[in-house]
């Protein structure tokens, strides 16, 4: 089970994922600036829900296909510093999406 940490602090935002830094997928789509924020709705927030999902589910596609409603209904939501694993987004999806076809990670 992966672990996705993002902490705030004077020297800015960290986000990890099993203790290594969370790629920004900037390769697949970026959002404004293209760096990470959350707890709020914004380009930022959508960079950070895009990347979490494509390390969860590990397809470009599905990624994409869930990133603005992951981001409004959890990344906009958390506190300045947040702990979410693959079991936490894989509930979240099927919350969001109750039909568990698209919801299994890689």
């Amino acid at each position: 089970m992966s672990i996705f940490k993002g902490t705030r602090s004077i020297d800015g935002v960290r986000v990890t994922v099993d203790g290594q830094s969370l790629d920004h997928v900037l390769h697949i789509r970026t959002y404004g600036s293209g760096f990470f924020e959350w707890s709020y709705e914004g380009d930022e927030p959508m960079q950070l829900s895009l990347a979490i999902l494509n390390e969860y589910y590990g397809d470009q596609q599905k990624a994409l296909s869930m990133t603005e409603r992951f981001m409004k209904e959890i990344v906009a939501n958390f506190d300045n510093d947040w702990e979410l694993t693959s079991e936490d987004i894989r509930s979240a999806l099927l919350h969001m999406h109750p039909m568990p076809t698209d919801i299994s990670a890689r």
